[in-house]
């Protein structure tokens, strides 16, 4: 989940000097173990921003490694534990001029296809006609995920990468604490919180059970923690580019080193100049054109407590990405009451038009595209808090 925030990082950080001293400096580390991804067109490396549009996939996994077993008590005792889901999927899109940046969650239960896919042993699996998402990275891998969603989404994902729960904690260490908001308390026994309403920094072991809470937040379903999840990055973001972190190359140097050790990337990631590419495409994109939202969903006929996709507004959102035009949100700001609006932010004004110079003409305005209420979602620009189980009673 927080492999997001690094390329924010490394992109955002003012002067490219100390991105790619960080870059090169851990280029070995960091392709130890990548993998190689399936299907997927490569992008040829060049000197400046990487050029068109380009996706990036990221997969955060409950791997039960020994060192944080003991955090997450029944999911890493039983007999389960040695199984790996991909519970957290995020699709990046980076726009083609003008640059945007629209980042869409998948929830864990989507029932979809899981296609054929080479496993990292050479051995090949069955299709299948569907299966939950989360099940595609015990079937065959990052790969398999990436493959998975390149199908769903009829994306080219040439980047991808994996971080597991316990690289969360070591990773939000090295950010150091993020302000969250609460309109409500959350309790939630499942990860040990216990927290009033209110803003409240968050950062290590406490970042990840934040992220983790599902029984806390909304309706207790992983639509409501993917709103929670939202409003962590939009903070996360706003973070990144202050003093704290871009302002200070030891900060940002302690990020990238910690990042290496405890993330898994494609071996299209490991180029330390695609990552500058991507640095440089997206260093200037403003935060209301950094666009959040969770990938269109209907109830699931046949089960329940699983969902399936919204073709109409899932459609209508790869030709949005497409159009690359401005997303106008007019649905909630997350789906099943995960979060609220934060009444008490400033109201934030979009960007401003780049004022042309004396005798140059000005650049058209892109008009807007709104998207159907049924997409739930919130920009970088905007603030929303966790709407928790204690509505009422702090």
């Amino acid at each position: 989940m927080k492999v997001l925030g690094i390329v924010l990082a490394v992109v955002l950080v003012s002067g490219a000097g100390v991105a790619a001293y960080a870059a090169i400096d851990i280029t070995t580390s960091f392709s130890e173990g990548a993998v190689p991804l399936e299907g997927q067109s490569a992008v040829p490396p060049d000197i400046g921003a990487i050029e068109g549009g380009v996706n990036l996939f990221l997969a955060g996994t409950d791997a039960c490694e020994p060192e944080y077993a003991e955090i997450f008590g029944d999911r890493c005792t039983g007999p389960d534990a040695g199984g790996e889901l991909n519970d957290v999927n995020m699709l990046v899109h980076i726009s083609d001029a003008p640059r945007r940046v629209t980042v869409i969650s998948f929830p864990r239960d989507l029932m979809i296809p899981i296609p054929s896919c080479t496993r990292e042993d050479g051995s090949v699996t069955s299709e299948m006609s569907k299966q939950p998402i989360n099940s595609a990275f015990d079937v065959g891998g990052l790969a398999c995920v990436v493959k998975t969603v390149s199908a769903l989404s009829g994306q080219n994902i040439p980047f991808a990468a994996k971080v597991t729960w316990g690289g969360v904690i070591e990773i939000t260490n090295a950010v150091g604490p993020v302000e969250v908001c609460l309109a409500s308390g959350i309790r939630d026994k499942y990860t040990g919180i216990d927290w009033p309403a209110g803003n409240r920094e968050v950062v290590g072991v406490d970042a990840l059970q934040f992220l983790r809470t599902r029984h806390g937040v909304g309706d207790g379903s992983d639509l409501g923690r993917i709103a929670n999840q939202q409003q962590y990055m939009s903070r996360l973001a706003r973070k990144l580019v202050s003093g704290d972190v871009l302002g200070n190359p030891a900060t940002l140097y302690k990020l990238a080193t910690t990042a290496v050790d405890n993330v898994t990337p494609s071996q299209s990631l490991t180029n330390p100049l695609t990552l500058a590419q991507i640095a440089l495409a997206v260093k200037d994109v403003p935060f209301d054109e950094i666009v959040f939202v969770q990938f269109p969903v209907a109830d699931d006929p046949a089960d329940p407590n699983k969902v399936v996709p919204n073709q109409r507004l899932a459609e209508q959102l790869w030709a949005a990405l497409e159009a690359n035009k401005p997303l106008v949100l007019t649905g909630e700001a997350g789906s099943n009451g995960g979060v609220v609006v934060d009444p008490n932010a400033p109201v934030v004004t979009p960007s401003p038009s780049v004022t042309p110079a004396p005798g140059e003409t000005a650049a058209p305005v892109d008009e807007a595209i709104e998207l159907d209420s049924g997409i739930s979602g919130s920009t970088a620009a905007e603030a929303t808090c966790s709407n928790g189980n204690l509505r009422g009673n702090g």
